[in-house]
C-alpha cells in the first residue's frame, strides 16, 4: 500500500466530498423549510457541494487545519516511520488539493505577528498534535475497536468555527440540565456571530481542557446524523428554535444536528466544557483503513 499517496487522497476527499448523513439532512431541511430566503440560501450551499464533490474542488477558501486522530486496536502498533508518513501524505494533500497558504513563516514572535508572511506552499501548513485513540476510551461516543483496528481519521477544521469556539469550565451544580443549558447558550450567542450556518456544532464535556477538546474532536470524527440520541436532539430543536437559519437569513434551519460527547468525570463541582459551532462545509472528515 502506498500509503502517503493513499493520505493525500483523504485529505482531498475530506475537503472536496459531502458525507451521506449530511447530504440527507440537507435535502430534508430544503424540503422542510418554508421560508422563502432560508430555502434559496439551502438549495445554493447543496449546488455549491454537487460542484465541489464532482470537480474536486474544496468545499470552502478556507480549507482548514488538519487534525488527526488514530483509532488502534490492541494489537496494532505505530512506528515512527507512519508518523512521518502521515505527516508528507497531509503535507502532499494539501498542495494536490491545492490548499489555500496558510503557513506562517518566522520565529514564535513572527509566527505569533505574522509579520513575516506566509509559505507559497500549501503543504508547510503543519498539522495539530495527532490524537490517538482505544479501545480504553470511555465516552458517549465510545467505539467498539477489535484488535486489528488501525484506522487513521484526517479532519480539517476552518478558521470561522475556531473564531467562535469555547472552552471553559462551568460549575454544574449536581445539574446536567445546568451544563448543557450553559453550552446551548454559548452556542446560541456564537451561532448568531458565525455567519455560514447551518451549522452542526459539537459539544464535550469532560475533567481537563485537554480531554473536553479531545472528546469534542472525536465527535466530529464519529458523529453521524442519521444516529442522534435524544439529547442531541433535544439541543438541535432548542437551537432551531433561535431562528437565525441558513446564512443568518432565518428560518427553521440553523442547524442540521448536532454531536453531545460525555467522558469520564471527577468528584469536583466544576465541569470542562468544550463547543465548535462548525460552519455549514464541516465536518470535513475522511478516514484511511490500514
Amino acid at each position: 500500500m502506498d500509503i502517503i499517496n493513499n493520505i493525500s487522497k483523504a485529505i482531498i476527499e475530506a475537503s472536496t466530498t459531502l458525507s451521506k448523513d449530511k447530504h440527507d439532512a440537507l435535502k430534508h431541511a430544503i424540503e422542510m423549510e418554508d421560508n422563502d430566503n432560508a430555502r434559496w440560501a439551502l438549495k445554493q450551499i447543496y449546488e455549491n457541494y454537487l460542484v465541489a464533490q464532482e470537480n474536486k474542488f474544496p468545499l470552502c477558501d478556507d480549507t482548514g487545519i488538519p487534525h488527526v486522530i488514530i483509532e488502534m486496536g490492541e494489537e496494532r502498533q505505530i512506528s515512527g516511520e507512519l508518523l512521518n508518513q502521515i505527516n508528507e501524505g497531509i503535507a502532499l494533500g494539501l498542495n494536490n488539493l491545492p490548499a489555500r497558504p496558510m503557513a506562517v513563516k518566522g520565529n514564535p514572535i513572527e509566527r505569533i505577528e505574522q509579520s513575516r508572511g506566509l509559505y507559497d506552499e500549501p503543504g508547510k501548513l503543519a498539522p495539530a498534535s495527532i490524537l490517538i485513540d482505544s479501545i480504553n476510551d470511555e465516552s458517549t461516543y465510545k467505539r467498539d475497536i477489535s484488535p486489528d483496528t488501525l484506522n487513521i481519521h484526517f479532519l480539517l477544521e476552518g478558521g470561522g468555527p475556531e473564531i467562535r469556539a469555547k472552552t471553559f469550565r462551568v460549575y454544574h451544580e449536581r445539574s446536567f440540565e445546568n451544563v448543557i443549558g450553559t453550552a446551548c447558550d454559548w452556542l446560541e450567542s456564537s451561532l448568531a456571530m458565525l455567519g455560514c450556518t447551518p451549522s452542526i456544532p459539537s459539544i464535550a464535556v469532560g475533567r481537563t481542557h485537554y480531554e473536553a477538546t479531545s472528546l469534542l474532536l472525536k465527535s466530529i470524527a464519529y458523529g453521524n446524523l442519521t444516529n442522534q440520541n435524544d439529547y442531541e436532539r433535544e439541543i438541535s430543536d432548542r437551537l432551531n428554535k433561535t431562528g437565525i437559519g441558513p446564512l443568518g437569513l432565518g428560518g427553521k434551519t440553523t442547524v442540521l444536528g448536532c454531536y453531545l460527547n460525555i467522558g469520564n468525570q471527577r468528584a469536583s463541582g466544576v465541569r470542562i466544557v468544550s463547543i465548535r459551532p462548525s460552519c455549514f462545509v464541516e465536518p470535513r472528515v475522511a478516514t484511511l483503513e490500514l
